[in-house]
């Protein structure tokens, strides 16, 4: 099975390429540039690098959030749209458990988050058990303080991992102590690889199904949401 995944739901932009389980090819940046006009030609080279066809992939993997809301819908629109046009299943895996994949050598609790601004993240909570990667806490957008003090009552080692990492590290280490574990600059960039070693397990729905997982609502629809509520009351 030839699997095409991509992410471009926060700063990072990657994609990937493989075969049943081996990595054929990679394209990992984290540089801050629109990836409305970069996915496409990223894709393209990775595909004409390793002589991959369109018409050869069995799969398509995207990240389906949380994160940035113009990054999310970017990947989600360019996956939908090449799943139909070549009638091959697209699956969604969420940002989160993506990067969590890279904590599969530790043996606790493993933290991804995105930074949501305000001193609020987006985040959850998972662990290796069996070798398969399970959440243990939903993930949701919450005040990181408010998180830092869950993490702390499961008493457990955590393995921090997040592009965001250096925005929260003086607060995990302030409320945690030696419960925080910091990983390895080189651990914490999300990788479409891990998209699609998680996606080629999930179960395809249909094209049409796939939709965003924000965790919260754009403040603009937020707003719109709230006037419609107070001409309904009113």
């Amino acid at each position: 099975m030839k699997i095409l995944a991509m992410d471009t739901s926060n700063q990072v932009l990657s994609v990937a390429l493989l075969e049943d389980k081996q990595i054929i090819g990679e394209i990992t940046t984290n540089i801050t540039k629109n990836h409305s006009v970069r996915l496409m030609p990223a894709v393209e080279k990775l595909m004409k690098d390793v002589n991959v066809t369109p018409s050869e992939l069995d799969r398509i993997v995207v990240a389906k959030g949380p994160g940035s809301y113009t990054g999310v819908r970017i990947g989600l629109a360019t996956a939908k749209t090449m799943a139909w046009a070549l009638n091959i299943p697209v699956v969604g895996v969420s940002s989160l458990e993506a990067l969590a994949y890279q904590g599969m050598l530790f043996d606790g609790i493993i933290c991804p988050f995105f930074d949501a601004r305000r001193g609020l993240v987006y985040t959850g909570a998972y662990q290796w058990k069996n070798e398969k990667l399970e959440a243990v806490m939903e993930e949701e957008n919450i005040l990181m303080t408010e998180w830092l003090a869950k993490l702390k009552t499961s008493g457990e080692k955590v393995l921090f991992l997040s592009q965001d990492i250096e925005l929260f590290k003086a607060l995990i280490k302030e409320h945690l102590q030696d419960q925080a574990v910091i990983a390895d600059t080189s651990f914490q960039l999300p990788r479409a690889v891990h998209l699609a070693l998680l996606g080629r397990e999930k179960e395809a729905g249909s094209v049409h199904g796939l939709v965003p997982n924000y965790l919260r609502l754009a403040e603009a629809e937020a707003n719109w949401q709230k006037q419609q509520k107070e001409k309904t009351d009113s």
